[in-house]
């Protein structure tokens, strides 16, 4: 159980650590080469990461509910019947807000945990950044830009509703 709540913290970390898609993730939990063992993390550095986690756990729900009814906000005023650019325009700066809060919040945690390692995992920590950002990277390229456009159609309004 220990070690599979710290594989999940651990991958979790990765995730937002590397600005990960869910594939990305994927990707990383079906590895052959486990980071948490590539860390060889001792038992009171798991712990301290643990806490770590544990500390910010309701900071980041609030922050990613707020993105995530950000986004929703912005994809109404979108769909409207009659657009209200200057609606659209603060609905923009609401998503580049909340998105910047949970880009100070990652940042954060990776400092705390970055103060947890040795110099020796913080390398192999940096390597296997790297092979998460050039897998990510690679799952970009092969996706066409015409995937990135918006369908032309009106939501259902059942699907859409922000979580409470």
């Amino acid at each position: 159980m220990f070690e599979k709540n710290l594989r999940t913290m651990m991958l979790l970390l990765a995730a937002v650590l590397l600005f990960a898609a869910p594939s990305y993730a994927q990707e990383v939990a079906q590895s052959n080469s486990d980071p948490i063992q590539q860390l060889r993390l001792t038992p009171e550095q798991r712990q301290r990461i643990r806490i770590i986690f544990a500390e910010n756990k309701d900071e980041r729900q609030i922050a990613n509910r707020r993105l995530r009814e950000a986004n929703f906000a912005l994809e109404q005023a979108l769909d409207a019947e009659h657009v209200d650019e200057s609606l659209i325009e603060q609905r923009i700066n609401d998503v580049a807000a909340a998105q910047a809060t949970q880009t100070r919040m990652r940042i954060r945690m990776e400092l705390k945990i970055r103060r947890e390692l040795r110099p020796e995992q913080l390398a192999v920590w940096r390597q296997i950044r790297l092979r998460l950002k050039d897998f990510a990277d690679a799952q970009r390229d092969d996706q066409p830009a015409v995937q990135n456009l918006r369908p032309n159609r009106r939501p259902n309004a059942n699907t859409l509703r922000p979580r409470p």
